[in-house]
């Protein structure tokens, strides 16, 4: 869209949010769901009333002005965020400013209303019964097995017979990612893949869009960041029970369960021993026979850990260290223990202290601009939480079905995607995360799964999505 229609698209959404803030908040509405609380209700109804309760309890604590004010400075500060690499920092900075000190005044009127931090009152808009509290226990956990397993990663890796030729062509290359994603379940009859500067997933039931992006360099960014927005599409698109379309029951129950469908269909079953033998050949009518094709090569290449200082394109196993260091220094700013001019700063230290260690470091300009997308949403932590929970959801998966791996060889949807649809896609909203865990697994979210029996790294990286 022209970037001169920025500021007049940023006021018609913030017209938009107030409309619907004021729909959201309507005293009659109030009335009405304590009301309902007495009726006869089945499960589904119940779980119905619950959502809508909880989202009118949490519009009526914030005033429309504030609900205004937030959208304006987002799309702002969206604008200002693309256009990001021509700007001096201190440019870049005063937009997000604004878009904290808005952050900081929602999370301190929420957090009035549930008793809990500012930084975990924000946090269960996304990850509803999630506390810091959880997030610290399995990221504590986490942070110290990274230290030792990163650099064990490194040197134990058998080396691989290197990357394929290239250059990759960018038509191979798409059809190769519509043929993997058909390949999955993709329902193209209500969907389509196209290209954008970063992989998401959008759309309703009927019409899903999903994008990747294409580079002639790097062929595995683009089938993986397919497969991993295949795993969104599927799941809130395509998988959503069609007779509860519109109602709370039918949405996701929280940012980290999505999320665990992407990783369950990139890292559980994409980069499984399996599906690198069913790629082989594909790749090889795509690009050629070469070395690096052969399917234990390929998994090799699937599977390699190399420390990079970009979150979105870290590897599987130090993924998880940009994440937390991104949780860290967003819970900062919303507590207001830091302040936005303080980023580049706690980004070098963080990095420098983190597996693996970085001899060298970002701009200023990009530290900033990779760190604050998120710092105001409280959301950073869903994409490894929803890596855990991938990991854990394939852990029960192979307990019922012990020979998964040879089956995702044959045909790699159909047992994964049975239970996934059963214990995750149906249930979803009748109760909070921890609930839903442990009634699909057995136990609440546990980071000590591997990716699979004997697997050298566990699942817990993500590519992109919706939101990234």
């Amino acid at each position: 869209m022209p970037p001169g229609g920025n500021e007049a698209r940023g006021a018609a959404l913030a017209e938009l949010a107030a409309l619907m803030h004021r729909l959201r908040t309507d005293p009659q509405l109030g009335c009405e769901l304590e009301g309902a609380s007495g009726e006869a209700l089945d499960d589904a109804q119940r779980a119905n009333l619950r959502e809508m309760r909880r989202e009118w309890q949490q519009s009526t604590a914030l005033p429309e002005a504030l609900v205004q004010a937030r959208t304006l400075a987002a799309s702002r500060y969206e604008h200002a965020w693309r256009a990001a690499p021509g700007q001096r920092l201190k440019g870049f900075l005063a937009n997000f400013r604004d878009v904290m000190r808005l952050a900081r005044e929602e999370a301190e009127l929420l957090s009035q209303l549930q008793g809990v931090s500012k930084y975990e009152a924000l946090m269960d808009r996304f990850e509803p019964g999630m506390t810091c509290a959880e997030v610290d226990r399995v990221f504590g956990d986490l942070k110290h097995w990274l230290r030792a397993s990163c650099a064990r990663r490194r040197n134990a890796r058998a080396r691989d017979d290197g990357d394929a030729d290239r250059p990759f062509s960018t038509e191979r290359q798409k059809a190769l990612c519509e043929h993997v994603t058909r390949m999955l379940g993709f329902d193209f009859s209500r969907g389509r893949l196209d290209v954008s500067t970063h992989p998401f997933s959008g759309g309703v039931r009927e019409d899903v869009r999903l994008t990747t992006r294409y580079r002639d360099d790097d062929f595995l960014q683009s089938l993986m960041g397919t497969i991993h927005e295949t795993g969104h599409g599927r799941y809130e698109e395509q998988n959503r029970p069609r007779e509860l379309l519109g109602q709370p029951v039918s949405e996701a129950r929280s940012m980290a369960f999505h999320e665990s469908q992407s990783p369950s269909f990139e890292m559980q079953i994409g980069r499984s021993r399996g599906f690198a033998g069913l790629l082989a050949p594909l790749l090889v009518e795509a690009f050629g026979a070469q070395p690096a094709f052969e399917p234990d090569n390929l998994y090799r290449l699937l599977t390699r850990v190399e420390p990079g200082l970009i979150r979105v394109d870290a590897d599987e196993l130090t993924y998880p260290a940009h994440v937390i260091l991104r949780y860290e220094i967003e819970r900062a700013l919303i507590e207001g223990d830091a302040e936005p001019d303080d980023i580049p700063a706690l980004w070098d230290e963080k990095m420098l202290a983190l597996p693996p260690r970085h001899a060298r470091r970002l701009s200023a300009t990009a530290r900033c601009r990779t760190c604050i997308g998120r710092a105001a949403r409280s959301a950073i932590s869903r994409y490894t939480l929803g890596a855990m929970y991938a990991a854990q959801w394939f852990a029960a998966i192979r307990r019922e079905v012990p020979d998964l791996d040879e089956r995702i060889a044959r045909r790699p949807r159909a047992a994964p995607f049975d239970w996934l649809r059963d214990n995750i896609c149906s249930p979803r909203a009748a109760g909070r995360s921890r609930s839903c865990a442990a009634r699909a697994s057995g136990e609440r979210l546990n980071p000590a799964f591997p990716r699979a029996p004997g697997a050298a790294l566990p699942c817990l990286s993500h590519r992109g999505c919706r939101s990234s």
